[in-house]
């Protein structure tokens, strides 16, 4: 709400006691700010406030030290407390806790509003921020990378001077005659110093930027160059950030610290074992090997792919490169694509394989025997005779022959 200074300046720091023999305290300066009488109450008192807030506040073209006037005598006749503490010590007491009343509530009102007392005024507003974004690929991500790059900005030459158009509110208000006895205010952006407040010459500047992508970095972190963005007069210059925008890979996927690859194995290497070399994000060659007797299956419980992990081969953590993820392997099985097989792997599968397919006796001469054909999910409900309409129905719909209807005596 404030824009620095002291909005008590005008009202004076008089002594700090209401005490007999202590020197007068003036305790009606902060009604008079608000056009209000010392004994009104809360809803007047909050009345009085929004109506000279509307009429004072700095975007409406307002006095901007009036508007810190009136926010400062609302914030503490609108306290019962504190309003309390003014009509008997005056603004000392409020902001001095005189006379046992304040203590810490005073520093915390005036740390909300002006920083605390003896504190340094805000300083200038900061510009906006420039985002680029910054495309690495996984590796870069896994192994850190600097890049060089060059960035173009404006930067001030000499002081800026305040824009006495505008006296520095980079906006100017015109008043319009729109009938008799009625005016319009209008307020529009300063022309002379494009809405800034103060006139000033600027330059390009080329700056050669060293940008280091840590390693461990995700997906659009920003990488932060302080007041590197363009410089405005009155205002601190704002940064220049560097948005990762993380590649894809074609063999990892990328989930926090963690990665996945997707591997297919035959029949036999999912019975049998098998062995898989990879060429990790860093050129490491990194074999992945089943343990013997070890049996990949198609589907884990529930349905879910069956998944294996590799521990501490995943990405390094930001901020603790030793600290990684893991490796997670989700495996396919391959089955044989041959139709049919011989009568001898067929024999042998029998006796090697586990859970063989148990005998069933039944009669030839009276139970039906149906072989499997290649079949296709997505037809599942299609089979049967096609829907057609009968002869009786098209007679009816074309108006022919109708259905006899007896009448019963």
């Amino acid at each position: 709400m404030f824009f620095g200074g002291d909005p008590f300046q005008k009202f004076g720091h008089h002594g700090a006691g209401g005490a007999p023999g202590g020197p007068a305290v003036d305790t009606t300066k902060l009604y008079e700010t608000l056009n209000i009488a010392k004994g009104v109450n809360a809803i007047e008192i909050k009345k009085a406030y929004r109506k000279l807030a509307v009429v004072h506040h700095p975007d409406k073209g307002g006095d901007e030290h009036k508007f810190k006037e009136i926010n400062a005598a609302y914030t503490i006749l609108s306290d019962p407390e504190k309003r309390s503490k003014y009509d008997r010590f005056g603004l000392k007491g409020v902001e001095d806790g005189a006379g046992g009343g304040m203590g810490d509530d005073g520093e915390d009102v005036f740390s909300m509003f002006f920083g605390g007392r003896g504190a340094k005024s805000r300083g200038p507003r900061r510009g906006e921020d420039v985002n680029h974004p910054l495309k690495v690929s996984l590796e870069d991500l896994y192994n850190g990378k600097t890049v060089k790059l060059a960035v173009n900005r404006s930067v001030l030459v000499g002081e800026p001077k305040l824009c006495t158009t505008c006296d520095g509110k980079g906006h100017v208000v015109e008043l319009r005659q729109i009938a008799l006895g009625m005016v319009q205010q209008l307020q529009r952006r300063c022309q002379e110093c494009a809405g800034e407040g103060y006139r000033c010459s600027t330059t390009k500047e080329r700056r050669i930027l060293e940008v280091h992508v840590e390693r461990g970095m995700k997906n659009n972190e920003k990488i932060v160059f302080r007041g590197m963005a363009d410089e405005k007069p009155n205002v601190e210059a704002g940064n220049i950030n560097f948005v990762v925008q993380e590649q894809e890979h074609e063999l990892f996927k990328r989930k926090g610290a963690d990665l996945l690859i997707r591997k297919t194995v035959s029949l036999n290497e999912a019975l049998c074992g098998f062995v898989w070399k990879i060429t990790h994000l860093d050129a490491r060659e990194v074999v992945i090997k089943s343990k013997p007797g070890e049996i990949i299956r198609a589907l884990a419980d529930g349905g879910q792919p069956f998944v294996k992990i590799v521990k501490g081969e995943g990405m390094p953590s930001k901020g603790n490169m030793f600290v990684k993820g893991n490796l997670y392997v989700a495996f396919t099985v391959d089955f044989p694509k041959d139709k049919e097989l011989s009568e001898e792997v067929v024999a042998s599968l029998r006796e090697i394989l586990p859970n063989p397919s148990m005998q069933v006796d039944y009669d030839d001469n009276t139970a039906e025997v149906a072989h499997l054909e290649q079949a296709d999910v997505r037809n599942f409900g299609s089979g049967g005779a096609a829907t057609s309409t009968s002869a009786y129905d098209e007679d009816t719909a074309d108006g022919g022959p109708q259905p006899v209807q007896c009448q019963q005596s």
